[in-house]
């Protein structure tokens, strides 16, 4: 008995070790990826952000549906390296009953406020608790919320929130009544940030927009086209007024045709003013998607893939800025369909952390998880480096 007892507790003592193990995996593995579960009980459809003292912060769908109940744009930090997440701030608080905030564009303003721009949705169901015929029923006839622009000046802890987000312009309501926000705001070449933000009829083709600020994110204008049938988008300012945009375009059928939604790639030689197709980034049912510069010069796109039994999240590498592309690399694996929305940051030592969120199981398991990764052990045409 004394013999197996000390047998158990080697082996405990053996997994202790290497679960408290400090090195990275870019220290251990290069090509290692770390998966994590972060936050439970949450959709999430994360927006990642990296502060400049290193800590990271992601918004997120409080809820664990898929925007079905009353819910809020919540605040998450985390102060090692994306291993451990704690709730710093509600940033969008829905307000009226019967109403969630789910979608929104993040970035920070020059004078380094935090900026969030929500949207979100009428007829929502008070609790999980309601029955499934009343749920359906409650939902019918909801309505876009008005975008809201909320600040915070103390990292993500305390915010004010305000309705000043302009309306579209006549000629383009035809698509939409409100702007529906989304990805990252980033900064123009003329100093001024830029958001994106689409137009949705229900059943139909989306309308995607870029919008800029010249008074650092507190009123927005200047509407352009970037895709005419497209929804979720993120931006890539390149440098010298030179932008990426991928984005998720549905096809000309009505919205429930969703084998022919995929990622299309635009670009802009004119600090987003005007912009031109590049060309397809992926399959049908692969949408979605983040663009970051890395630091080795390279553009990542991040993307989910909803391709039945191969659910989860790939990625691709570009050496030439969007020209080209190597081929879709796997960095998670995801259990449901309703998956992905994947946002990435590269840390201080080279890796790159990816939030992404995933359904577990019918009964409102949702939850956002993490991949640790580092790019560098990857070349751009997929294979880890090293091996031919």
């Amino acid at each position: 008995m004394s013999k197996l007892i000390l047998l158990l507790m080697s082996i405990s003592l053996c997994s202790v070790t290497a679960a408290a193990d400090p090195r990275s995996p870019s220290q251990t593995d290069p090509a290692r990826i770390e998966t994590r579960v972060a936050i439970q009980g949450v959709c999430a459809w994360p927006n990642l952000q990296r502060l400049d003292d290193g800590t990271l912060l992601v918004f997120i769908y409080n809820q664990p549906s898929h925007g079905k109940f009353e819910g809020d744009i919540d605040c998450w930090a985390s102060e090692d390296s994306g291993q451990t997440w704690r709730f710093r701030g509600r940033a969008v608080p829905h307000g009226e009953p019967r109403t969630t905030r789910m979608n929104c564009a993040v970035g920070v303003a020059g004078n380094g406020d935090l900026i969030v721009l929500s949207s979100g949705y009428t007829n929502r169901i008070p609790n999980p608790m309601v029955p499934f015929n009343e749920q359906i029923q409650r939902k019918k006839g909801s309505e876009f919320l008005p975008t809201a622009i909320s600040r915070s000046s103390d990292g993500g802890r305390t915010w004010e929130t305000a309705e000043s987000f302009p309306l579209p312009p006549e000629s383009e309501k035809v698509w939409g009544d409100h702007y529906v926000p989304f990805g990252n705001i980033v900064s123009g070449a003329d100093g001024s940030l830029r958001a994106f933000a689409y137009l949705a009829q229900p059943k139909y083709s989306r309308r995607g927009f870029i919008l800029r600020s010249e008074d650092d994110g507190r009123t927005w204008g200047d509407p352009a086209v970037v895709n005419p049938r497209g929804s979720e988008t993120s931006l890539l300012h390149l440098g010298e007024g030179r932008w990426l945009a991928s984005t998720r375009e549905f096809p000309q059928q009505p919205v429930l045709y969703r084998p022919g939604v995929r990622l299309e790639l635009y670009a802009s030689a004119d600090d987003g003013r005007t912009w031109q197709h590049r060309g397809p980034l992926s399959l049908p049912l692969q949408v979605t998607s983040n663009l970051i510069r890395l630091r080795d010069g390279r553009v990542l796109l991040s993307f989910g893939n909803r391709n039945w039994n191969n659910f989860g999240v790939d990625v691709r590498f570009s050496d030439d800025e969007g020209e080209s592309w190597g081929p879709p690399i796997r960095i998670a694996d995801s259990p449901r369909a309703d998956s992905g929305y994947p946002s990435s940051v590269q840390l201080t030592d080279g890796r790159v952390v990816t939030a992404y969120y995933t359904q577990v199981s019918d009964d409102f398991h949702y939850e956002m998880r993490v991949a640790i990764w580092n790019p560098e052990a990857f070349e751009t045409r997929g294979r880890p480096r090293g091996v031919k």
